[in-house]
């Protein structure tokens, strides 16, 4: 099997376990206040080594796991766009994302400043957006190869949530509004030179 499959299938494993951790999480969390990541891992029923290689902070999953109620599945979103063409739902999963970023922008901002200040080494942050993108992809562009597929993944993810919300916002000083025009056209520009109207 050659290393580009074996790296997918990695991949895919780490979202999946990313998954039931934070899904643990929130059923612990409707327990109880405060939780630990023993408590986590041994309700996910993966080993401590493994939450930690995810979160080394209970704060950051916490905080994580809670964005995590206000978000739909990726199964969810690829339902919604499963009628569109390649190119609209692209701009749909991007439109969702950052409509999602701007209605809960000051939790995914302390979320984004927990996971900043802390040692966050290899960990996954986030990945709802990517995985999106990469189940889309995956299922539609049968010709397409696989690094293909991971950069226009890894491109259209950088185009939606809070991170280009913040340098938009922040730094080029655009209203919600402004910054999600920008972001749709760049995205729109990128989309129709890589796959057309497919």
């Amino acid at each position: 099997m050659k290393k580009k499959y074996l790296g997918s299938g990695r991949k895919n494993q780490k979202l999946k376990t990313r998954d039931k951790i934070l899904n643990s999480t929130q059923a612990l969390l409707e327990k109880k206040k405060d939780i630990t990541l023993e408590e986590v891992a041994n309700h996910a029923k993966i080993s401590r080594a493994t939450i930690y290689r995810y979160y080394s902070n209970i704060d950051i999953l916490a905080a994580e796991a809670i964005l995590d109620l206000s978000t739909k599945s990726s199964e969810e979103i690829i339902e919604e766009v499963k009628d569109l063409n390649l190119k609209e739902a692209i701009m749909h999963i991007q439109k969702y994302y950052n409509d999602l970023a701007i209605d809960h922008e000051p939790g995914f901002r302390k979320y984004l400043s927990v996971t900043l200040n802390a040692d966050q080494n290899n960990k996954m942050r986030g990945a709802r957006r990517k995985k999106t993108i990469l189940m889309l992809l995956q299922q539609r562009e049968k010709n397409m190869h696989p690094d293909e597929i991971e950069k226009l993944a890894n491109l259209a993810t950088v185009l939606m949530g809070i991170e280009p919300f913040i340098v938009t916002k922040d730094v080029c000083h655009l209203n919600n509004e402004e910054s999600k025009k920008v972001l749709s056209w760049g995205l729109e520009q990128f989309l129709e030179k890589i796959i057309g109207n497919r």
